[in-house]
């Protein structure tokens, strides 16, 4: 079971929101303001903020302007993982990732049943790491994007959680988890190499 450390150092990260709707402007944006204030809550950092249509270059344009930015260490997607035909972030996504985070869509599919039952198989959230920044893809519902935070993100995005957290492999100045400290594989040295904390 994960935990905090009390002996471990907050390490906050600097992220991003992107909301993906065609109808919402920032004054009907309940999802991203949620996103934005638990990171700011948890003791992050709002680097940027935007609203683009369900476009799925659109979504790759932004969202790769954000993985080639020197430190954007997380980027948070919310809509646009259903299954209409303009629901396209996940395609718009995947191409970006250098490693998939699947246990992501898969732990945020469980922890949602509880709420919505089989419905949870029509979530398309998803997760992964491109040029060592997190980026993850939650429903367009406030509900959902709680669910995702509350129960996932924010320990994995907190340098205190044991025995693992995501924050050692975009802050290379955070300290590894035990698990990782002994290992430094030919990847994390590229990704440390190209893209400064």
């Amino acid at each position: 079971m994960a935990h905090v450390h009390a002996d471990a150092p907050f390490v906050p990260l600097n992220m991003a929101v992107l909301t993906v709707s065609d109808t919402r402007g920032f004054d009907q944006d309940g999802s991203g303001d949620l996103l934005c204030a638990r990171l700011i809550e948890a003791g992050h950092w709002l680097g940027d903020r935007r609203i683009v249509p369900d476009d799925i270059y659109r979504i790759r344009a932004v969202v790769s302007e954000w993985i080639a930015r020197d430190g954007i260490h997380a980027v948070l997607v919310n809509g646009g993982t259903g299954f209409t035909p303009r629901d396209t972030t996940p395609e718009a996504l995947a191409p970006l990732f250098d490693k998939a985070i699947e246990g992501f869509g898969e732990l945020f599919r469980q922890i949602s049943q509880a709420d919505i039952g089989a419905s949870t198989i029509q979530s398309r959230a998803i997760g992964g790491v491109a040029n060592r920044t997190l980026v993850f893809a939650l429903p367009g519902s406030p509900k959902a994007c709680a669910t995702a935070w509350d129960g996932i993100l924010a320990s994995q995005l907190d340098a205190r959680t044991r025995p693992c957290n995501f924050v050692a492999m975009v802050r290379p100045d955070a300290s590894p988890c035990a698990s990782r400290q002994s290992v430094v594989s030919p990847v994390t040295e590229t990704l440390t190499a190209e893209k400064p904390a």
